[in-house]
């Protein structure tokens, strides 16, 4: 029998879970509530996962030295993700200022390891608005060219929060040209809370799709986003599909709820914040994602096949019994 993985992959809080594989080797990194704690055990913010094999992860330390300006407020540094190019790594990730949701802000941070330590450039990367989180920088493969998706504030029709893209300059440090929008909330099942008080006055309905990760598939490209509110139920993965990366992308799909990933009542609660990384064998997709236990006691790291169906991507999940890892390739 090859080897196996039992979701959760990883029992302690692990949300916004995202995954780079280097030189055969995994590596998660994720929000984790506690800064308090991972600063008193490893002096940095967000924890660093490794894995040989994809199935079994170990704790190898913090990622992020804390940066000077927002030491007052750590503990609101969200949703990191790690880019590689010509062998350095970009961290990039949200950090409030002040108080309130709104005045996270995306930064970025540099490192000569994939573990770290990655020590932040001083700046937000988009300063004019209102609100950024759920950064991913995406490398198209088609021409090379590198775009960072995120998440931001829309005050028109379905107000809340949707996802949109812009191109990073050459330096990684810093974005070129216009913001696009890439996905809109659609539909109700995406409403993540009525009567929400924020930016100081009260939306009727505040919805919310979050957390971009691209895949470019086919000469298509697919924009994986979760939407909903996070400590619910109804919280799922779906996705939007382009022909360019820049879009227009289409989403008449997820009209009834989310088409790649939802929970499973009673077992698995709020699956989302998705990730994708080829397993062993260099060519399986898997989804990662966080998920709530019964209890919602804390969200934890889970992986399951993707599946490339006629019909568009689906997750063979979420699943809770053990599961085959495709096996890695002979050299």
């Amino acid at each position: 029998m090859g080897m196996t993985y039992q979701n959760p992959v990883w029992h302690g809080y692990f949300a916004d879970p995202f995954v780079l594989k280097w030189q055969g080797t995994y590596y998660a990194y994720g929000t984790n509530p506690s800064i308090e704690e991972d600063l008193a055990q490893h002096g940095k913010v967000f924890r660093v996962l490794r894995s040989r094999d994809f199935a079994h992860w170990e704790h190898i330390g913090g990622a992020l030295e804390p940066p000077e300006d927002l030491r007052d407020n750590l503990g609101a540094c969200w949703a990191p993700e790690v880019a590689e190019r010509d062998g350095r790594f970009y961290m990039y990730y949200s950090a409030g200022g002040g108080s309130g949701d709104e005045n996270h802000r995306l930064r970025v941070a540099v490192a000569e390891h994939p573990a770290g330590p990655f020590r932040d450039t001083g700046k937000a990367l988009l300063p004019d608005e209102d609100f950024t989180i759920d950064a991913h920088p995406f490398r198209d493969p088609k021409d090379g060219s590198w775009y960072l998706f995120f998440a931001k504030d829309f005050f028109d029709e379905r107000v809340g929060t949707g996802t949109a893209v812009v191109r990073l300059a050459d330096d990684m440090l810093s974005v070129e040209g216009p913001v696009r929008t890439v996905l809109r909330a659609s539909a109700d099942w995406q409403i993540y809370a009525r009567n929400r008080h924020i930016y100081g006055q009260e939306w009727e309905a505040w919805h919310t799709v979050e957390g971009p990760f691209v895949v470019e598939h086919e000469g298509l490209y697919y924009c994986f986003y979760s939407g909903g509110a996070w400590a619910t139920a109804d919280y799922g993965v779906s996705y939007g599909v382009a022909d360019n990366v820049l879009g227009p992308y289409r989403d008449e799909w997820s009209t009834n709820g989310p088409t790649v990933l939802r929970g499973i009542p009673g077992k698995v609660l709020g699956p989302g914040h998705n990730s994708v990384a080829l397993g062993p064998d260099n060519q399986t997709h898997y989804i990662v994602y966080h998920a709530w236990d019964v209890e919602q006691t804390a969200r934890r790291m889970c992986i399951d096949r993707l599946i490339w169906t006629p019909d568009g991507p689906r997750c063979q999940g979420p699943t809770t019994e053990p599961q085959p890892v495709s096996e890695a390739e002979a050299s």
